[in-house]
């Protein structure tokens, strides 16, 4: 029987729906080694995955790598910069998630978290991406609680047998009317039988959009530039990839932040290997990647300059091996190290206040994790699939002596404290994943699970030291304008997950689906906040604070805190079709999420949980004409935390429209979002602050209006 390897970006992988569902992925391959092997391992389905095709159908109207993912069942995104937004899966966000790029653990280097990991990758240069919900295998990485997103670029193409040099190519363009927003992307490829090399450029603009009532949302530009090469050699079974990389943003503007991202400039390299043997399969990667990232004011948030500059590593590898013991079972087992280097500096500014000394607000940091893992994956029969894993990671962080800017004020003495103490951190963190599948007929389809996961805090959580009002306001990306200090004390979350599924199809699972995931999550040292007390001023967060913060209508420092918390929800999935005959086909399709988030500790509300939403739409295909008409309700925002002074939002709905028409050679799309220019504000879009003229406590980020688009690609 033949064994077909894929490159990484399409390799046969382990990923889960919501409680993990045991499936082989479907994954387009192309020109795969065939070669001899004893079977191809069964693997599990994902939550969500998108292919070529899905990614192709959403790059006119996205420039936002992680929206990409907007249609996945239990996702959503905090409100953040226009290329840079982060993502949450079922009420957990951000650094809870373990986010993969090309296989790269990539930290933020931002104490605003304005470059997360997937805003390294433009959605031009996406093959495939996957989302794993919830319960995630302990083969697909530790230091998360919410569960995995993997993104992988697209995968090396390779000539056909005989077919001698093969050249490949493509040229895309867009524009969109709201924000006059453009973009332009182009690849190449030349390879022959077992050598590639690749490239793919883009570029991405676009200036301040305009809300449903006509008013500009201030800070929300921005420009991006993507660079990457990819070099490949496989043979009869082995398969050998390098991709290298370059990024730059000369500007983007955040309308929930106080600051905005000046510059932000980066470069990676990866190496990943997979290869055959009689025993199984092997795969191993390393990589690094460094980025420098500058923040001031874009001018039309304020006035005058405030540099901050942060200068970050990440580097690691991964090897892991899938054994085949039996017909039966396969084990998986595997030893990964990740670190991130972090330098956090503010230059200092002018004779004033924020001068003679740059200001340290994390000075050497380095975050050190090693993991190893194993699991065991049984086919019982027909019928019953289990997967039972457990993984071990050592979290080693650290961080130099810091400054402020003088030798006055509240941050003088934290710093002064901070220095005193002994800053090293350790935290032995322990992982369980215990998955059932039963598949009673062709038709329906059972699964449950469990899953034990830990995530240790990152540098600023533990290292963040300032205490002022502006260093507190400078660390938080929360989006809510509020400022936050660190507490060097702070334990691991260790989350407890039960989740089940239950799905129903037809036979071929083309024709109707339907399926249901309910969940429970409680975290045991959930890392949240506590508010700041403050001295007779209501200044900062100085130590020995004795003045309680009461305010409810106004900006409020806080200090990161374990707590108990608990999330609770479900989500629900289906897809039919509805009417085919001369005039095509007819199809519906439609995700709705709810879910609920409690402190147990304090009663209060979990801060930026989604209300409930859902989105339907309506397919029509015609031969290779395409069109869709899509409705995404929300309600009311109005379980809202009471600790950052969280405002609510009212509820709305959306109706967006698109077509889209594919020859051999050419893609045309259109479409129009927002097509009513509803005026409404985003949930998670957290405090409206850029615009410098109008900076209270209140004000919401609202949603981008109507916006026409077009987009062309031609392949050659």
């Amino acid at each position: 029987m033949g064994y077909r390897i894929r490159p990484l970006s399409a390799a046969i992988a382990v990923v889960f729906s919501g409680a993990g569902a045991l499936a082989q992925a479907q994954t387009p391959v192309l020109d795969s080694i065939v070669v001899s092997a004893t079977r191809e391992a069964a693997m599990p389905a994902a939550s969500g995955a998108l292919g070529a095709t899905d990614i192709a159908a959403r790059r006119a109207y996205i420039s936002d790598t992680a929206s990409l993912l907007g249609d996945v069942p239990g996702v959503s995104f905090y409100g953040s910069g226009g290329v840079s937004s982060l993502p949450v899966i079922r009420g957990l966000n951000d650094d809870r998630i373990r986010v993969q790029v090309d296989g790269m653990d990539i930290t933020s280097a931002c104490g605003n978290h304005m470059n997360p990991a997937l805003s390294y990758i433009d959605p031009a240069n996406v093959g495939r991406a996957t989302v794993i919900a919830g319960i995630s295998p302990v083969s697909l990485g530790g230091d998360n609680i919410a569960g995995t997103i993997i993104v992988n670029s697209k995968d090396p193409v390779f000539a056909k047998a005989g077919e001698g040099l093969a050249a490949h190519g493509s040229l895309s363009s867009y524009y969109r009317s709201n924000g006059n927003a453009n973009g332009v992307s182009a690849s190449a490829s030349l390879a022959n039988e077992n050598l590639s090399i690749s490239y793919t450029g883009a570029t991405a603009q676009s200036g301040n959009y305009k809300s449903g009532a006509g008013t500009v949302v201030k800070s929300s530009q921005y420009e991006t530039q993507n660079h990457a090469i990819s070099l490949a050699a496989r043979g009869s079974d082995q398969l050998v990839v390098l991709n290298l990389g370059k990024q730059h943003i000369p500007y983007q503007g955040y309308p929930n932040a106080w600051m905005d991202m000046t510059n932000n400039d980066a470069v990676f390299g990866n190496l990943r290997y997979e290869g055959l043997f009689g025993w199984g399969k092997l795969e191993a990667r390393a990589y690094y990647q460094h980025t420098k990232h500058e923040m001031n004011f874009i001018e039309d948030k304020l006035p005058g300059s405030m540099p901050m500059n942060t200068d970050g590593k990440n580097l690691g590898y991964l090897v892991k091996g899938d054994i085949y013991l039996s017909e039966r079972d396969t084990l998986r087992v595997g030893n990964e190290f990740a670190r991130f280097e972090l330098d956090d500096w503010w230059p200092p500014v002018g004779s004033g206040m924020m001068s003679p000394n740059p200001f340290k607000n994390i000075n050497n940091g380095q975050r050190d994790r090693i993991g190893t893992f194993a699991e065991l994956e049984s086919r019982w029969n027909a019928q019953w699939t289990s997967l039972v894993g457990a993984r071990y990671d050592y979290v080693s962080m650290n961080t130099g002596n810091v400054q402020g800017y003088n030798g006055m004020g509240a941050d003088a003495a934290a710093a002064t404290a901070f220095n005193a103490q002994d800053h090293k951190r350790t935290d032995n963190n322990f992982d369980l994943t215990l998955l059932g599948r039963y598949t009673p007929s062709q038709n329906n389809t059972f699964e449950a699970g469990y899953a034990r996961k830990t995530r240790s805090p990152n540098l600023y959580e533990r290292f963040a030291w300032g205490r002022g009002m502006m260093s507190m306001a400078m660390n938080g990306w929360f989006g809510d304008a509020n400022g936050y200090v660190g507490n060097i004390d702070l334990k691991p979350e260790v989350a407890h997950t039960v989740s089940a599924t239950a799905s129903w199809h037809d036979v071929g699972k083309k024709t109707w689906s339907v399926s249901v995931t309910p969940y429970y999550t409680y975290v045991k040292d959930y890392i949240d906040v506590d508010r700041c007390r403050t001295d007779m001023m209501g200044m900062g967060c100085p130590l020995g604070g004795t003045m309680p913060q009461t305010s409810k209508t106004n900006f409020v420092n806080l200090q990161f805190a374990n707590h108990d918390a608990q999330i609770y929800g479900f989500d629900i999935s289906g897809k039919a079709l509805l009417a085919s005959g001369g005039f095509g086909q007819l199809s519906g399709r439609g995700v709705l999420g709810y879910v609920r988030g409690k402190n147990l500790d304090t009663d209060d509300n979990l801060y930026h949980i989604m209300p409930l939403n859902a989105k339907f739409a309506l397919d029509h295909q015609l031969g290779q004409w395409a069109s869709s008409l899509e409705f995404q309700l929300v309600a009311a925002k109005e379980d809202v935390q009471a600790t950052r002074n969280e405002t609510t939002t009212a509820g709305y709905s959306l109706i967006n429209l698109r077509t889209s028409y594919e020859w051999k050679y050419v893609r045309i799309d259109a479409g129009i979002e927002n097509l009513f220019d509803k005026n409404y504000d985003l949930p998670l879009g957290g405090a409206y602050i850029g615009d410098g003229n109008n900076q209270a406590w209140g004000n919401r980020v609202a949603g981008m209006g109507r916006s026409a688009y077009v987009g062309l690609s031609v392949k050659f």
